[in-house]
């Protein structure tokens, strides 16, 4: 990775971190609070996220003839199918169970919410036997 990429990547996960920090993302209790329904507010930042991910996939490749890092612009090819419904619904479950979610959970070991090293570790866990397990299949096969 060239070294400005690595620059921009870190400026951007800093800023996504700050973002979710800004929003209380990082505070389980509050997105439990979301999923029960009680607190509605961060369906403002889902929407935000939505919209600036929406223009910038739509809009980017229209005003850009390349990315501003990259030689071209990439597809990212995704199906449908029973192991991705699968691994949504075990996310589904654990985020709803815990409150906790990947990148709210890194930015907030940043606030200093410590506690959270215990849900990274299950995540981490899960990936591992995941991409030990269940290694990703090839083009073509189902």
């Amino acid at each position: 990775m060239r070294a400005l990429s690595a620059i921009a990547v870190l400026g951007c996960g800093a800023l996504f971190g700050l973002g979710l920090s800004v929003a209380t993302m990082v505070k389980p209790e509050v997105v439990l609070d979301f999923l029960l329904f009680r607190d509605l507010g961060l369906l403002l930042v889902l929407g935000g996220a939505v919209m600036v991910a929406l223009l910038a996939y739509q809009l980017g490749p229209r005003l850009l003839r390349r990315p501003l890092l990259e030689p071209h612009f990439h597809r990212h090819a995704s199906a449908l199918n029973g192991r991705t419904l699968l691994g949504a619904a075990l996310f589904g479950v654990g985020w709803g169970m815990t409150g906790v979610c990947p990148g709210p959970a890194i930015a907030g070991l940043g606030v200093g919410n410590w506690p959270l090293l215990f849900a990274l570790a299950g995540i981490a866990a899960g990936a591992y036997v995941q991409g030990r397990w269940f290694p990703p299949r090839r083009e073509g096969e189902d």
